[in-house]
C-alpha cells in the first residue's frame, strides 16, 4: 500500500486556507485604500464566485475523464500567483477585475480535487482525515491574526507580499503532492442530470446557494463594516478566527451531535442560527459581546452547515460522479450564491447601509431554512447504517467559509 503523503496534503491545506485567512478579511480593505466604491469592492470581489460558478466543474469533468487530477492542481496552483502577481503594478479598474478573474478561475480548480485526492489516499484510514485538514484551520488562523498584527504596524499595500507568499505555498506542496489511484465505484454509474433531477438534492442546492447569499455581505464587507466602527485589524483578525476556532470546536463533537440530533435537525439549526447571526451582526455592531457571540454561531452557520451539505454530496453523488458532485455544490453555492450575495450587497452597502444590508442576509438565510425544510426529509441524510461517519466527522472546513 502506498504511503500516505501526510505532510505534503497537510502542507497544502495550510497554505490553502492562509491565502483565505490572508485575503477574505483584508483584500476589501486594501481596495478601499485605493478608493474604490462599494459596488466596485464588490464587483471586484465576486470575481472569486463567479469563477467558481462553472470553473470547476469544468476542472472536474476535465479531471473525471482524463485522470489528471494532480496535473490541473499544479497547473492551478503555479497560474494562480502569476495571476496575483499583476496586482503589484496594475491601479485600474479594469485591469484589476481582469486579475482578479484569472486568479479566481485557477484557484477554484484546486480544492475539489484535492479533496477527492486526499480520501484516495486515505482510503485504508480515513478516520485521518481531520488530522489533515486541521492543518488548514491552522493555516486560515496563523494568517488572519499574523496579517491583522502586521497592518497595524504597516501600510495596506504590504498585504500584497503576504498573499503572494501563501500563494506561492500553495504552488510548492502543488508540485509535490504525489497522484493516488481512484477508488471510485466501477459498477454502472448514475448520469449526473438523473441525480440532480431528485426532489432532495434541487432542494439542497437551492438551500445552500440562498446560505452562500446570506454570507456575501459577511465576506465582502465584514472587515469594512468591523473598521467604520474603530475596531483595530488586529481585533478584526482575532474576530475572524474566533469564527475558526468555533469550527473546529463543531468539527470535534460533529459526531456526538449527529447521532443524538441527525443532519437534517443540525441542518435546520444552522439555517435559524444565520438569521440570527446576521442581524446581529448588521444592528449590534458597537456591542463588542454580541460581535463575539455572532462570530461564536459561525461554527453553526458554515461548520456545521457545510459538513452536512459535503456529507450529502458525498453519498448521492456515488462513484465516478464525485468530483462532478463536488464540484457542483462548489459551483452553485459558493458560486451562484457568493455572487449574488456578494453583489446584491455591494449595491445595497451604498444604497441603504449596514444595517438593511446584513437583514437582507437574514432574509436569504430564512429562505434556506424553508428550502430544507419542505424539500429535504430525514430519510435523506441520515443513514442508518452509518457508513460514512468520515466525511461528517472531517470537514473543519478552516476557511472562514470561502472555499
Amino acid at each position: 500500500m502506498q504511503a500516505l503523503p501526510y505532510w505534503r496534503l497537510s502542507g497544502y491545506y495550510f497554505f490553502y486556507f492562509a491565502f483565505i485567512g490572508a485575503f477574505s478579511p483584508y483584500f476589501g480593505l486594501y481596495l478601499q485604500s485605493l478608493s474604490f466604491s462599494a459596488w466596485d469592492i464588490g464587483l471586484l470581489m465576486s470575481q472569486m464566485q463567479l469563477m467558481r460558478l462553472f470553473a470547476p466543474y469544468l476542472w472536474g469533468a476535465l479531471a473525471d475523464r482524463m485522470g489528471q487530477r494532480v496535473g490541473i492542481v499544479r497547473l492551478a496552483g503555479v497560474v494562480s500567483l502569476i495571476g496575483f502577481a499583476s496586482f503589484f503594478v496594475v491601479r485600474s479598474f479594469e485591469a484589476m477585475l481582469l486579475a482578479m478573474a484569472l486568479l479566481a478561475f485557477f484557484w477554484s480548480a484546486a480544492l475539489p480535487l484535492v479533496e477527492t485526492l486526499t480520501f484516495d489516499h486515505l482510503r485504508e484510514q480515513p478516520a485521518r482525515y481531520s488530522r489533515i485538514r486541521l492543518w488548514g484551520s491552522i493555516g486560515f488562523i496563523v494568517a488572519v491574526m499574523g496579517t491583522g498584527a502586521l497592518l497595524d504596524q504597516l501600510p495596506l499595500s504590504a498585504l500584497l507580499w503576504v498573499i503572494a507568499a501563501t500563494l506561492a505555498g500553495i504552488m510548492i506542496y502543488a508540485l509535490a503532492v504525489p497522484e493516488a489511484p481512484s477508488h471510485g465505484a466501477t459498477g454502472a454509474q448514475v448520469p449526473v442530470g438523473e441525480i440532480l433531477r431528485q426532489r432532495r438534492v434541487k432542494a439542497l442546492f437551492a438551500a445552500c446557494l440562498a446560505m452562500s447569499a446570506a454570507h456575501g455581505a459577511f465576506y465582502v464587507f465584514y472587515s469594512i463594516h468591523l473598521a467604520d466602527h474603530h475596531y483595530s485589524k488586529f481585533a478584526v483578525g482575532c474576530l475572524w478566527s474566533l469564527g475558526v476556532l468555533a469550527e473546529i470546536v463543531v468539527f470535534f463533537f460533529m459526531v456526538g451531535l449527529l447521532r443524538r440530533f441527525g443532519l437534517r435537525t443540525i441542518l435546520l439549526a444552522s439555517f435559524a442560527a444565520a438569521i440570527a447571526r446576521f442581524l446581529v451582526i448588521g444592528w449590534g455592531v458597537e456591542s463588542v459581546p454580541l460581535i463575539v457571540i455572532a462570530q461564536l454561531l459561525h461554527g453553526l452557520t458554515f461548520g456545521a452547515y457545510h459538513a452536512t451539505a459535503i456529507a450529502a454530496v458525498n453519498r448521492w453523488f456515488p462513484g465516478r460522479c464525485q468530483a462532478r458532485g463536488q464540484a457542483l455544490y462548489s459551483s452553485l453555492s459558493f458560486g451562484a450564491g457568493g455572487l449574488l450575495g456578494s453583489l446584491l450587497s455591494g449595491w445595497s452597502w451604498d444604497a441603504w447601509g449596514a444595517g438593511p444590508t446584513y437583514t437582507m442576509s437574514s432574509a436569504f438565510a430564512l429562505f434556506g431554512l424553508l428550502f430544507v425544510a419542505v424539500g429535504v426529509k430525514s430519510g435523506d441524510l441520515d443513514d442508518p447504517g452509518g457508513s460514512h461517519p468520515a466525511p461528517i466527522a472531517g470537514f473543519a472546513h478552516g476557511s472562514g467559509g470561502k472555499e
